[in-house]
């Protein structure tokens, strides 16, 4: 996913940044992935078709936005946790309003879903038609793709499921 761009359209405008740093969530025996706690309401957008979204609230202020990516039934998704901004930057600005370095901007999963518009209101939507959409962007090769173990998180912590832009200005966290 890194180098595809995220897109979301609202009333206020589309908002769109280059995914530069993304983190795996590969299932039930996975026990930091949601669906470590089986098949409940929260969860079932996990265990759906590859290609929708999966949006949830966090520390009860941020939404985080991944993309479910295996077999219906099979719950794994790919968080994604920092974007490079790349259109709509003066409504991304607009709904972060504190932020004055631009490299701030989306450089969280919850940074980059304020900045961009995402809502619980999108779980469980197509993201090849609006309003939140993963298109094409540029390849980025792989000698400037890093692997890290997963941040932010306590359980299967150190498991190497984190990937990254290597020197990107707008990946979030420790490198």
């Amino acid at each position: 996913m890194l180098g595809t761009v995220l897109e979301c359209q609202t009333e206020t405008g589309t908002a769109s940044g280059i995914i530069v740093e993304t983190e795996a969530y590969v299932g039930e025996h996975d026990l930091a992935c949601h669906a470590a706690a089986g098949r409940t309401a929260r969860t079932e957008g996990l265990y759906g078709p590859p290609g929708i979204s999966y949006v949830y609230f966090i520390y009860g202020m941020y939404w985080c936005f991944n993309a479910v990516t295996r077999s219906e039934g099979l719950p794994s998704a790919v968080l994604v946790r920092a974007l490079e901004p790349l259109d709509g930057m003066a409504q991304m600005h607009k709904r972060r309003p504190r932020i004055s370095h631009t490299a701030d901007l989306t450089n969280g999963p919850g940074k980059l879903c304020t900045a961009l518009g995402i809502t619980g209101a999108m779980n469980g939507k197509s993201l090849q038609r609006k309003p939140i959409v993963i298109r094409e962007g540029e390849p980025v090769a792989d000698e400037n793709i890093e692997v890290t173990a997963r941040i932010g998180i306590t359980k299967s912590a150190d498991w190497p499921l984190r990937w990254i832009v290597r020197d990107n200005q707008f990946v979030s966290g420790r490198r």
